[in-house]
């Protein structure tokens, strides 16, 4: 993977739109913009997910939207933020596992 590829690996996009998703939306006391952070990291990892396959695209994306609403339920038992870092780091690894790594192994 080329450092370039490596800053905009589907894995980094997802955990980061999660994680900027939210901050977004707490700092700004406005959810759609937090909406708005979510929609643009999912268009943006889904192109990298679309290389892999339209199996994975499905189901990366059916992931990336779970965790989002996992954080919610996960929240009242361990806090916002850590909630928010745990289902970020999980859907970036299977993102990275399933498309990012596929990819440079082609």
């Amino acid at each position: 993977m080329t450092p370039r590829a490596a800053l905009t690996s589907s894995g980094t996009v997802v955990a980061a739109s999660l994680i900027g998703g939210f901050a977004v939306a707490r700092a700004t006391k406005r959810r759609e913009l937090g909406g708005a952070v979510l929609l643009a990291g999912g268009v943006l990892a889904g192109r990298t997910w679309l290389r892999a396959g339209v199996p994975q695209t499905v189901g990366l994306s059916v992931l990336y939207v779970a965790a989002f609403g996992l954080s919610h339920p996960l929240a009242r038992s361990i806090g916002a933020w850590p909630s928010v870092l745990t289902v970020a780091t999980a859907a970036g690894i299977v993102s990275h596992a399933v498309a990012d790594r596929v990819l440079t192994h082609r």
